[in-house]
């Protein structure tokens, strides 16, 4: 949830977000907001033909609309700000509530907020300047005597992305308490991500707790045969560590604090990451080490101090030692089907580790049916990706990958004989294939299961795919069905009772207390 620029096609990713310290708008509830209700312009507003119509047309888009939805909510935002505005001068309780996330928050939401206000400021008045680079040099150093005129000029400006924020952390706030109250364990399940843009707030305003002339990505694989640069700075290890590391904690506590467990992105981070220097391909890069004693020591310290389940993402180039040292300290694994496998074969549910978190896929990796139909290969020959000795290389190792996981199913019979002879013959996922594969997950001894929605209604494309941006719709498709129809449509919930099943088979269903 992680705040970002929602401009499509370069600033949708919440993996490379404007700030890990705060939330993307564009998930206010606005209808649910106190100022909202109160608002006579927001009701006018929102009783306009000409906004109806612009509502129905992005809830029937196929894809997220993400500068459109983020321009009706802005403006429906700022409405509700000026039904507050008054009651903030005269000094209400809601007012003192305002007032009190504010010095709780302190210099970081000022720091976001000044951004933000001064973002949207420039742009107007130039719309060619879309980043704080291109900024005037003035405004580039967060404290330059004019970036302080600033925040004094428009004062109220930088007060409303401080509301913002308010009324994000209230919603996130009710809605955790919801999940807790109808018995849910963990509640909301939240991601810190590894990235931040190098475009962004956390840049503008903390610039010297990066290193400059390198990016971070990761080194060739077989999901990326060209490695992977993801254009961002690496932390300045020296900097956090001469600042007790504050920047780190608050990321955490931030992005936890209305939760029950955390994803941590890339969890290798604390250990090494893979540098490229400025000027060369991914393919060019070393593995830098970090103080990782100290990061993993604060991390499960944190998880006690927030009682919230911390998930380290161990996927990739992952040294033995690194696992050993997460697991001393309670940090759970992540394990995903695709990459627990031997030389030969997949390995059986028996062999996956109780202190992990089993999956399917990622938002990075096919979903299961989209594994079956090579739609992940075909999306990368259609981006333009990899080239035709590549992508026939691909759709080889495939073929053999599909007849390993057919003998991995039938083995635990989970598999009927006549399906697995089968299967691999046609390209789509058949109804067996899919129950076997939740089945295979939830068999294991691993404390969290998780499964994607795409998983759940087996759906043929994944969120994001690594190297592209303008290519792929990225992080912009929505889900087949609203939660909603998980409960009243035929087809949402003969894919639920097939979850349900598996849950209930294996132990693994909780009932509210």
């Amino acid at each position: 949830m992680h705040a970002i620029h929602n401009r499509k096609p370069y600033n949708t990713s919440p993996y490379l977000p404007n700030s890990v310290f705060y939330q993307n708008a564009i998930y206010l509830d606005i209808e649910a907001m106190e100022d909202f209700r109160l608002s006579k312009r927001c009701q006018c507003l929102w009783s306009q033909p000409s906004t109806r119509a612009e509502l129905a047309a992005l809830r029937a888009s196929e894809f997220v609309e993400y500068e459109r939805v983020h321009s009706i909510k802005m403006q429906f935002l700022k409405l509700c700000f000026l039904e507050f505005l008054p009651r903030y001068r005269a000094r209400t309780p809601r007012a003192l509530e305002f007032q009190s996330f504010i010095d709780r928050e302190g210099d970081l939401l000022d720091s976001f907020a000044t951004y933000c206000a001064l973002d949207e400021d420039l742009h107007r008045r130039d719309p060619n300047l879309w980043v704080w680079p291109d900024w005037p040099a003035a405004f580039q150093d967060p404290h330059s005597p004019e970036t302080k005129a600033f925040q004094r000029k428009r004062a109220r400006s930088i007060l409303f992305y401080k509301y913002a924020q308010w009324q994000l952390d209230l919603q996130l706030a009710a809605a955790q308490q919801h999940a807790r109250d109808i018995g849910l364990p963990i509640g909301l399940y939240h991601d810190l991500a590894l990235a931040t843009d190098r475009c962004g707030s956390d840049l503008w305003a903390h610039r010297s707790f990066y290193v400059a002339g390198c990016r971070v990505g990761s080194p060739p694989d077989d999901f990326s045969p060209q490695g992977q640069d993801w254009a961002f700075p690496p932390p300045d290890s020296q900097e956090h560590y001469a600042h007790s590391y504050r920047l780190f904690i608050e990321s955490i506590r931030k992005t936890c604090r209305h939760g029950g467990a955390l994803r941590i992105d890339h969890v290798m981070r604390f250990f090494r990451l893979y540098w490229i220097p400025d000027g060369s391909e991914a393919t060019g890069g070393a593995y830098v080490r970090d103080r990782s004693d100290d990061l993993v020591r604060i991390l499960a310290l944190e998880s006690v101090r927030q009682r919230v389940v911390m998930i380290g993402e161990d996927l990739g180039t992952v040294e033995p030692y690194i696992r050993e040292t997460l697991a001393r300290f309670g940090i759970l694994s992540y394990r995903l089907l695709y990459f627990e496998r031997n030389d030969q074969s997949y390995k059986s549910p028996a062999d996956y580790p109780v202190q992990a978190l089993v999956s399917s896929t990622t938002h990075d990796l096919p979903t299961i049916a989209g594994f079956w139909a090579n739609t992940d290969i075909e999306a990368r020959r259609a981006a333009g990706i990899v080239d035709d000795a590549a992508y026939r290389a691909q759709l080889s190792s495939r073929l053999i990958e599909k007849q390993k996981m057919l003998d991995a199913l039938f083995r635990e019979g989970l598999m009927p004989l006549r399906s697995s002879r089968h299967a691999i013959e046609i390209p789509e996922l058949n109804a067996d294939l899919h129950n076997a594969v939740i089945g295979f997950l939830a068999s294991t001894p691993s404390i969290l299961l998780v499964v994607n929605q795409e998983d759940l209604t087996k759906e043929l494309s994944q969120q994001n795919l690594p190297g592209t941006t303008w290519q792929y719709p990225n992080w912009s498709r929505k889900m087949k069905f609203t939660v909603e129809q998980l409960d009243t449509d035929p087809e949402a919930q003969a894919f639920v009772q097939m979850f349900r099943h598996w849950l209930e088979k294996t132990g693994r269903a909780v009932k509210p207390a």
